[in-house]
């Protein structure tokens, strides 16, 4: 199944680092991917995992992650209707990013713990 991706490499930045911060640039995008690489969620499951995420932003980044290839939305014909959230495999590979994340993170907080 190929990555349905309505962004073009023209519309790109020209700096990697730019074009993953456009990709990823906000702290809820990069807490979505934090939450989806731990397997497919419901949005509620999503809303509540994040925390202090409003339906309306959570919605935004959803769908415009989505449009950049990053996540895939699956709505199921059910009453009431069911919508499933999951990374694809472009989305998946932003796992060494945020593996990199943490691991700055935990070495700032130690930094900050031995002053």
């Amino acid at each position: 199944m190929a990555t349905v991706c309505e962004r073009s490499v023209e519309s790109l930045p020209a700096c990697p680092v730019e074009v993953t911060l456009t990709l990823i640039g906000n702290k809820w995008q990069v807490l979505i991917v934090r939450e989806l690489m731990e397997g497919t969620r419901r949005f509620k499951e999503l809303q509540r995992s994040i925390g202090g995420i409003s339906q309306k932003v959570l919605t935004g980044n959803l769908r415009t992650m989505e449009e950049n290839g990053l996540v895939h939305r699956e709505v199921f014909a059910e009453v009431p209707p069911r919508v499933e959230y999951s990374l694809t495999p472009l989305g998946r590979s932003l796992s060494p990013v945020l593996d990199a994340l943490r691991v700055w993170g935990e070495n700032y907080r130690a930094a900050l713990s031995a002053e």
